[in-house]
């Protein structure tokens, strides 16, 4: 268990869920982060990746870093999703160990688990058939990155382990019309929708899938009660333990925003997995649970973003 004086690398810790970690980390007193953004270090740069690690030797790794995206980005940079995800994953992983890091906690995906599959989905479904066609390069990237976490604790020993989070939101997420995922897509939407008194707005796909949610701030706790906590091969799901349709999603967030118009969807667009919800009995064995219900904290994000983004992303 990390000490409040451990030197704790969190890497992408200016992204959605590393400031969430990294937010925790300080709030619990750990005192020694160690935090780099890309213009400092790029993590697909294996050299580079190598001399941090030699000069910082971090006792603790977070791997949060990853390129992300929705689905249009997904659909329009397969090749950068795969290699990027690759290369930080390898770099990372291969570093942390040589250097004498005591453990590491990569973040994978949901996305991994196969297309359909039985809810709530269990960490034992993975590689069990075929992927999303939508996200599959992403997800081979980050199905490669839990693999090396195995490996890497079979060969050497090395206490690397893997958490499994859904969909994620909160602040510092990206609201950008390009790689953006749904739910803050949906709520730039519909906030400019609002403020230039559109009628209507469209939705992509037909509002049936459902999805499992959660704050950012649930996984930050999640993810400290696994370094604490947890030690095995095995990757463990992260999740609010229900999930929501997309149509109802829209539709709470329109009331949330304020929007009075119609909501259309676009049934032409892809939906891409129908059902995606997490069985999360392993982590609550750790004595984890979520605390922030879906309205509040979609509630939060909202006020966040219109302190933070709203203007700028109203001139992209």
């Amino acid at each position: 268990m990390p000490g409040p004086d451990s030197r704790i690398y969190v890497a992408g810790h200016t992204g959605l869920a590393g400031s969430a970690i990294c937010r925790r980390l300080e709030a619990v007193g750990y005192r020694n982060l160690i935090l780099r953004t890309h213009a400092d270090l790029d993590l697909t740069d294996e050299r580079a990746v190598e001399r941090f690690f030699a000069a910082e030797r971090p006792s603790h790794v977070i791997l949060a870093a990853a390129k992300v995206g929705g689905i249009a980005a997904n659909a329009a940079f397969p090749t950068e999703f795969l290699s990027v995800n690759l290369r930080i994953a390898a770099n990372v992983i291969d570093s942390a160990w040589r250097h004498g890091a005591a453990k590491l906690l990569y973040l994978a995906s949901s996305c991994i688990y196969p297309r359909l599959t039985p809810q709530p989905i269990r960490e034992e479904a993975l590689l069990s058939g075929a992927l999303e066609p939508t996200n599959e390069a992403y997800a081979i990237a980050k199905i490669a990155g839990l693999k090396l976490c195995q490996a890497y604790r079979r060969q050497h020993g090395f206490d690397a382990i893997v958490a499994m989070p859904t969909n994620l939101y909160g602040p510092h997420d990206r609201f950008d019309a390009e790689s953006s995922h749904v739910l803050p897509a949906l709520l730039r939407r519909f906030h400019e929708a609002k403020e230039a008194g559109a009628p209507d707005v469209t939705v992509w796909g037909s509002g049936t899938p459902r999805r499992d949610f959660l704050h950012a701030d649930d996984l930050a706790t999640a993810c400290l009660a696994m370094l604490r906590g947890y030690s095995d091969a095995m990757p463990v799901n992260i999740g609010s333990g229900s999930d929501i349709s997309i149509r109802e999603l829209a539709e709470l967030i329109a009331d949330i925003v304020g929007y009075r118009g119609a909501i259309h969807f676009d049934p032409s667009r892809p939906d891409g997995t129908p059902e995606k919800r997490l069985d999360i009995t392993r982590i609550t064995a750790l004595d984890w649970y979520p605390a922030i219900d879906l309205r509040r904290g979609i509630e939060q994000t909202y006020r966040w973003y219109r302190e933070n983004c709203a203007r700028e992303t109203a001139t992209v």
